[in-house]
């Protein structure tokens, strides 16, 4: 017996990093999964790995624009016949700069990956798990949608607000057997912040990767990078029966990064 036995998850950003660790930790619990990226093959090669036969699923797509993250939803629900976990997981920096020398399209491409993708995958969702009565929405937010650091104003102020929206839309189906909550992770080695870390070191006044992976460390208790599987854990609590009384809430998983 899983936790999730029974159970059907969507991921966007599913097939690497955090979300392909969310996606592991789920079908281990029993679940069956659809996960979502932009690379059809990296989504083939991550079925195989899965080897999870008909209980994993992929689906393609640019989760920053509202066709695919809506797509994706229906596809779940087309397939497996109901949705009960989604996992608005997609996003990170895509812009390194001061706030005084970012430009309007940088602004807004932030603003549609990391909080709109979250507000149209939340609002399908729940038009489907309102008439279910049931259902879990998990959204990864970040330690940043409490702090806020130079250089990256826009992925600060999206995550900001992504809480604010979990917090609304929990108090709004409370009553229906729906939760609603999101998971600050700290900083985690993963090839999306590899493919940032120069840009973002320099911008955040260090001298590069090696000096930013540190730098996070060192605000943290646990003085090491976190792990994936270390949010994936989080997630699989969240997604499951035991948590159908935490709603309206933020989970780090920082290693003691943020002060309260």
């Amino acid at each position: 017996m899983g936790k999730l036995d029974g159970k059907v998850a969507c991921i966007t950003g599913g097939t690497r990093s955090i979300g392909r660790a969310m996606a592991d930790a789920f079908i281990a619990e029993g679940a069956s999964v659809v996960v979502n990226g932009r690379d059809e093959a990296k989504g083939m090669k991550c079925l195989e790995e899965m080897n999870a036969g008909d209980r994993a699923a992929f689906y393609g797509g640019d989760a920053s624009k509202q066709a695919t993250v809506e797509g994706l939803i229906a596809f779940t629900i087309e397939k497996y016949g109901q949705l009960d976990i989604c996992c608005l997981n997609s996003g990170g920096v895509l812009n390194t700069a001061p706030v005084f020398a970012m430009t309007d399209e940088e602004w807004n491409l932030e603003i549609d990956w990391n909080l709109n993708h979250v507000f149209w995958g939340m609002r399908k969702a729940l038009q489907h798990m309102m008439e279910r009565q049931t259902g879990r929405i998990i959204v990864t937010s970040s330690v940043e949608g409490k702090l806020g650091k130079p250089g990256i104003p826009g992925y600060a102020t999206t995550k900001h607000a992504v809480n604010g929206l979990v917090k609304a839309a929990a108090a709004e189906v409370g009553t229906l057997g729906i939760t609603v909550n999101s998971i600050l992770p700290g900083i985690i080695e993963t090839d999306i912040v590899r493919e940032t870390g120069p840009d973002s070191a320099i911008a955040m006044g260090v001298a590069g990767y090696d000096e930013l992976i540190d730098m996070f460390c060192q605000e943290s208790s646990i003085k090491r990078p976190n792990k994936v599987e270390e949010v994936a854990a989080v997630a699989v609590m969240l997604a499951s029966d035991a948590a159908r009384n935490i709603t309206g809430n933020m989970f780090p998983v920082d290693g003691g990064t943020m002060p309260y």
